[in-house]
């Protein structure tokens, strides 16, 4: 028999939910049923996306740094006291820097890491104590984190470890019932890309171009992926990547 997507009595916490993909996850998330401690940098846009989600009387914001010592176990606390249990762990929170590797430094590139790969990884430790069977852990990877993109070393490497994060805390984590998955965008416009993606750029044409779907995503497109993973009715997928990119890696 399927099981339903629904998420109602569920609790998540979801990282980078001010804005982009986090804030599409978040108003999905509640939207099927969920309660959510909500964390990101800007409380203006925390408070904003609560609103957006249209339950805020089961929304919770923290404005915090997840790569501050302390940060991670600070909302997992936070999580518990206010709603009494976490099921749920969406990992959204990410940062990405376009520079060749000729002119990277190696701060930009340990930041990379510190808020794409180390920071989600130290909010999944402090979690588990509070992750029963049923749980799940949903990471945002990205369809780099298996191809390569020129100009985006760091990022790409940054992505390459947490597609491996995910498969290999889904081994260790099944026999606790809790399942880790990934769901992997490809070009998504967000506030991360607008600069360059955000009009009628050449790079917008360019993108646009080598995508069979023939245009560029948009963060609610890659929430309900999210959402079904986040799901009973995806009980039996650990350890997998959902690969949501208009086809662009296919070719």
């Amino acid at each position: 028999m399927a099981r339903s997507d629904a998420l109602d009595g569920r609790v998540a916490v979801v990282t980078g939910a001010s804005s982009g993909i986090g804030a599409a996850c978040a108003r999905e998330l509640v939207g099927r049923g969920a309660a959510a401690l909500l964390t990101g940098r800007d409380p203006a846009r925390l408070a904003a996306c609560i609103e957006q989600t249209g339950h805020p009387g089961r929304c919770e914001p923290l404005a915090a740094d997840l790569t501050a010592d302390g940060a991670p176990e600070a909302v997992v606390a936070r999580c518990v006291e206010r709603f009494g249990r976490l099921d749920v762990l969406v990992h959204s929170a990410g940062i990405y820097a376009n520079e060749p590797v000729e002119r990277a430094t190696l701060e930009t590139f340990d930041r990379q890491f510190a808020i794409n790969v180390r920071a989600p990884y130290a909010l999944t430790c402090a979690a588990l104590p509070h992750l029963g069977p049923g749980a799940s852990i949903v990471f945002i990877s990205s369809v780099f984190g298996s191809v390569g993109l020129a100009g985006a070393t760091a990022y790409c490497a940054t992505k390459g470890a947490v597609e491996q994060l995910t498969r290999t805390l889904a081994l260790e984590l099944a026999p606790r019932g809790v399942r880790v998955n990934a769901v992997a965008p490809g070009f998504i416009l967000t506030a991360l890309n607008e600069a360059t993606l955000g009009g009628p750029t050449e790079a917008r044409r360019a993108v646009e171009a080598s995508t069979p779907a023939a245009r560029i995503g948009d963060p609610g497109e890659i929430a309900p992926a999210v959402a079904y993973l986040a799901s009973g009715a995806a009980s039996f997928v650990h350890g997998a990547t959902l690969v949501i990119d208009g086809g662009w890696a296919a070719q």
